[in-house]
């Protein structure tokens, strides 16, 4: 079905715009008319057509950000606390969303609605802005007639994990920059300074010491060969990411992953934080525990992670408790196992999901901070090592020189 771009005016003489999916002309102009919007007919026309069409490049598209996403929760939340129907809710959000995509979406989805559909399943035509735990939580309120407290229960949500990963991300913003320039700096040293050393070396006809000789035939091979060594970087990564793809990979590099010295640690509690948020707001939300497991699995972001979770939920489904599976994959340390089980046991494992969440938050943050503070020297030591000793290698020869005077 093609799109129209449209502009109107309001009954207060307001002037809108915006695009609309419609068989032909007089079907937009009638959804207008609907809508209280006098259309104006020569600011309509189809998308993609002449001066109008849209080029797209693959991988550069408009994204929406979880920022919005939970901006539009909120807003959607606080409207329907006020008693105004969600057609409306979702009209008034659509011309007040700034992202393209986003608005978009917004309209289709209270297209579908109108035409019969429920909120819920709406959303889910949409999995690239609205996943399986926000579809899931929406139709539980819904069914349960609490749209509302779940909206501002996925909002706070999405803040939270929004949060979580802004901590690790930024964690790991230092320690690459400062690789990068280090990088940079070595590049230019053996690229730029070392071979104007070496013709200066070159023209005393004696033998050079051995770490000056080194660093001088790693230039030259570094001169050399630069180009295959940057096609060959990009080749393990290029085949890496190809690997990662595949069932095996992402598994084998996932468990890789969590058994690294000090990431490792750090990855294993963002993952039982996020299982734990995940699996408690589902739960309080009215999600059945089989299909918040199988959602909460689909979330986890790391295959091994994801494994233990559905392993948990075939346990569950046999009539077995969920700590057994979660103690038995050795991801989840024992006192996580325990209070789960403590919390089947006593029929709140809701609450207690909440309270491992929030501690592993905390856990999480210290865990930041010490991988911070623990990288900066390390980072510096490493540095001072590859750069004093370039350095070091090129100015022997001269004390030597210095010293026979």
């Amino acid at each position: 079905m093609p799109t129209f771009l449209w502009e109107g005016k309001t009954a207060q003489g307001r002037v809108m715009k915006g695009d609309i999916e419609a068989p032909n002309l007089e079907a937009v102009l009638t959804a207008l008319r609907e809508r209280r919007i006098r259309p104006i007919p020569n600011r309509i026309r189809q998308k993609g057509q002449g001066l109008d069409k849209e080029i797209t490049i693959p991988g550069f598209g408009e994204k929406v950000k979880p920022k919005d996403v939970s901006l539009f929760t909120r807003q959607f939340a606080i409207m329907i606390d006020a008693g105004l129907p969600i057609v409306q809710c979702l009209d008034i959000l659509s011309e007040q969303s700034s992202g393209k995509l986003l608005r978009n979406t917004i309209r289709t989805i209270r297209q579908d609605v109108e035409g019969g559909l429920t909120l819920a399943d709406s959303l889910r035509k949409h999995p690239k802005v609205f996943d399986d735990l926000y579809v899931n939580m929406v139709e539980a309120g819904e069914a349960g007639g609490v749209l509302n407290t779940i909206l501002n229960r996925i909002a706070l949500f999405i803040e939270k994990a929004s949060r979580l990963k802004k901590k690790v991300k930024g964690a790991m913003i230092y320690p690459c920059s400062i690789l990068a320039v280090a990088v940079i700096v070595v590049a230019i040293l053996l690229v730029f300074v070392i071979p104007v050393f070496a013709e200066l070396f070159g023209s005393m006809g004696k033998a050079l010491p051995a770490p000056t000789q080194i660093t001088i035939n790693i230039s030259n091979w570094f001169i050399a060969y630069w180009l295959y060594l940057v096609f060959g970087i990009a080749g393990v990564v290029a085949g890496i990411r190809f690997y990662y793809q595949t069932p095996q990979g992402k598994m084998k590099i996932d468990g890789l992953l969590l058994r690294l010295p000090i990431f490792g640690d750090l990855l294993r509690k963002v993952a039982v934080a996020r299982f734990s948020q995940n699996m408690s707001i589902l739960l309080t939300s009215g999600v059945p525990i089989l299909d918040g497991l199988a959602i909460t699995a689909r979330t986890a972001g790391n295959k091994v992670v994801e494994k233990a979770i559905m392993d948990s939920r075939v346990s569950i489904s046999q009539g077995k408790t969920v700590a057994e599976p979660l103690r038995d994959s050795k991801i989840f340390p024992p006192m996580v196992c325990q209070m789960v089980a403590v919390g089947e046991s006593t029929g709140g494992l809701d609450i207690m999901l909440k309270k491992i969440g929030e501690f592993y938050e905390e856990e999480v943050d210290d865990a930041v901070a010490n991988l911070t503070a623990l990288m900066e020297p390390l980072i510096m030591v490493v540095l001072g090592v590859i750069l004093g000793g370039l350095v070091i290698s090129m100015y022997l020869p001269i004390f030597q020189m210095g010293s026979l005077a």
